[in-house]
């Protein structure tokens, strides 16, 4: 179970440092994670990936997620890839500011090595200063930069509040 923990963890760390999500409450990751599935497929063998099923809830401190499915892949003993799908995937916190923040995508696919999260399918993220919804959006955590793309179009929505506004989305 270290290895579902750790890929829990890498999960909880990569979303809490995309840029929407940038003011994630940085206390949680010093709380317990509980991870609760209907069913868990675990394999202490590299060749085949972990993959917990039935409504698959992941919290630590005010991060929740939740999603039908989450299949943790390995390599050497360590997490290399994690795919949250179904349902959608849904993830919520509570900034340090004590607001909220939300999240929602079709898929959710994080590579550790590369340390690229790609969210797919009709992705809304929310925050209080503002929201970014399209289709697809690609954070790469070592150079911050995000690509988004919307559905036949190919637009994406954004809103960006000022600092002193209230609400958002």
């Amino acid at each position: 179970m270290n290895a579902l923990r750790a890929s829990s963890l890498a999960l909880l760390l990569t979303l809490s440092t995309c840029p929407v999500v940038a003011d994630a409450r940085s206390s949680d990751r010093n709380q317990p994670m509980d991870i609760d599935a209907g069913a868990t497929d675990y394999s202490l063998d590299d060749r085949r990936p972990t993959v917990l099923s039935g409504n698959v809830e992941i919290t630590q401190g005010t991060l929740d997620i939740r999603s039908d499915r989450a299949e943790i892949t390995q390599k050497g003993g360590e997490p290399v890839r994690v795919v949250l799908s179904g349902g959608p995937v849904k993830l919520n916190q509570q900034l340090d500011d004590g607001s909220p923040m939300s999240a929602t995508a079709s898929k959710v696919d994080y590579d550790l090595t590369t340390e690229i999260v790609i969210f797919i399918g009709n992705v809304a993220i929310k925050q209080p200063r503002g929201s970014l919804t399209g289709e697809r959006v690609v954070y790469n955590m070592r150079t911050g930069q995000v690509q988004s793309g919307g559905k036949d179009s190919g637009r994406v929505k954004m809103r960006i509040l000022p600092r002193n506004a209230q609400g958002g989305g």
